[in-house]
């Protein structure tokens, strides 16, 4: 027996129902269509048009567009296929669609009829698409690039239309921009460490901090010229009288040896970019810190603001973050050590991200594994609240974070 086969084309305009030639192996049906698709003579003798409802203003087109984007089965789309698509139990019929979640949602409304998405289907989708308005008389392609220009405007618009405090994927760039600013910076300083160190290497074991180390490289410049007069600034520098005569008393008895005018002003060059490298890291965490407070108060409570950052960062948002199981967030960041203890059959890891906390360094070693499923477990929540909330506060993170400590506490006791 032939089985009737419809297509379900959404177009900008409205929904449209096509049928074609009755079949009944959908494989062989495919040469038909591929050698017509660009004969509209050809192609309509295969595929009509059966049936066709128009939006009645670009409000309802955006809803339906939406719904469809989502996957989602919208009340006008059900009501033209209800009064369209053959009823009745007995009835078997074959409805090919573009997206297989809109099928799947079809199929559970509509029992007697199986939505299609491979075979013949995507050609003939094709087709209907490439022959759209030669199926209406008064449809000109103009107004059809119109029709699709304005609800394209209006989804995209949709799509990008945000609140600003609340948006993760900042704290996603930001927090890895810390990071990648993280190894610029160590690369940077070891290198100015090791130029500097051939006309003062005393100076790399009495400041070790970065940050006050290349200070003090372009305030000394060339050691012979440290003076008495200049300690003052070099205490309000390194932060410590006593190491700012340790540097003059190491500077008139540096084993190092001397340097031109120009290798200095190349080392002071690169001292000013490294310099305002460190010091845009220290911007950019306090904007992270600023985010975490606007987007997720309570994860940043429980486990801080760089490794709540790190967690979104690893989970792609903070829409999947919420979506995880504490297991999940457990293990976040070890990946790689999971899928080879699986393979080779060890033991699993017990952290991933969030060994970096502090909670699991104050644990003791048997109970670090402990700590971790119950951080996790408080993450997990903290997320959601974060994620869910209408304006989210620290008030449950406060409340998570105490939960930790008691718990901390009575691992300790035991």
């Amino acid at each position: 027996m032939d089985i009737p086969l419809f297509i379900l084309y959404e177009h900008a305009s409205g929904y449209a129902l096509f049928s074609t030639k009755q079949f009944e192996d959908l494989g062989k049906f495919l040469p038909q269509v591929e050698g017509s698709i660009l004969d509209f003579g050809k192609f309509s003798t295969i595929v009509q048009l059966y049936a066709y409802v128009k939006f009645t203003d670009a409000a309802e087109a955006l809803n339906n567009c939406n719904a469809v984007s989502e996957g989602v089965m919208h009340k006008d789309l059900l009501n033209f296929l209800e009064n369209n698509l053959p009823g009745g139990s007995e009835s078997n019929v074959k409805l090919g669609v573009g997206d297989p979640k809109l099928g799947q949602a079809i199929c559970e409304q509509f029992p007697n009829v199986k939505c299609l998405q491979t075979d013949a289907v995507p050609e003939i989708l094709r087709g209907i698409r490439y022959h759209f308005t030669s199926y209406f008389k008064k449809m000109s392609q103009q107004k059809e690039f119109i029709t699709q220009l304005g609800l394209a405007h209006s989804f995209s618009r949709g799509k990008v239309q945000f609140n600003v405090n609340r948006v993760d994927n900042m704290i996603i760039q930001a927090v890895g921009l810390i990071d990648q600013l993280e190894k610029d910076c160590n690369k940077f300083v070891m290198r100015i460490r090791e130029w500097y160190s051939c006309h003062f290497p005393e100076l790399i074991k009495i400041v070790p901090d970065q940050y006050a180390y290349c200070r003090c490289v372009k305030y000394i410049g060339n050691r012979n010229n440290l003076t008495q007069e200049m300690l003052h600034d070099l205490t309000e520098i390194v932060g410590d009288e006593e190491k700012a005569v340790e540097i003059l008393n190491a500077s008139r008895s540096s084993m190092g040896m001397e340097i031109s005018a120009m290798d200095l002003m190349n080392i002071n060059h690169f001292c000013d970019c490294v310099i305002n490298m460190l010091d845009y890291r220290k911007q950019l965490q306090n904007y992270l810190n600023e985010r975490m407070e606007c987007c997720a108060p309570n994860l940043a409570i429980v486990v801080g603001d760089q490794i709540g950052a790190r967690l979104i960062s690893q989970a792609g948002s903070l829409s999947n973050l919420a979506k995880y199981p504490a297991s999940t967030i457990q293990i976040l960041g070890a990946e790689k050590a999971l899928f080879r203890a699986l393979k080779k059959k060890g033991n699993t890891p017990k952290y991933g991200l969030l060994f970096h906390s502090p909670f699991i360094s104050r644990a003791s070693s048997k109970n670090k594994g402990k700590i971790s499923r119950f951080l996790a477990n408080k993450c997990a929540i903290a997320s959601r609240l974060d994620y869910f909330s209408d304006i989210p506060v620290n008030t449950f993170g406060n409340y998570l974070k105490s939960q930790i400590e008691e718990r901390l506490k009575l691992f300790d006791r035991h």
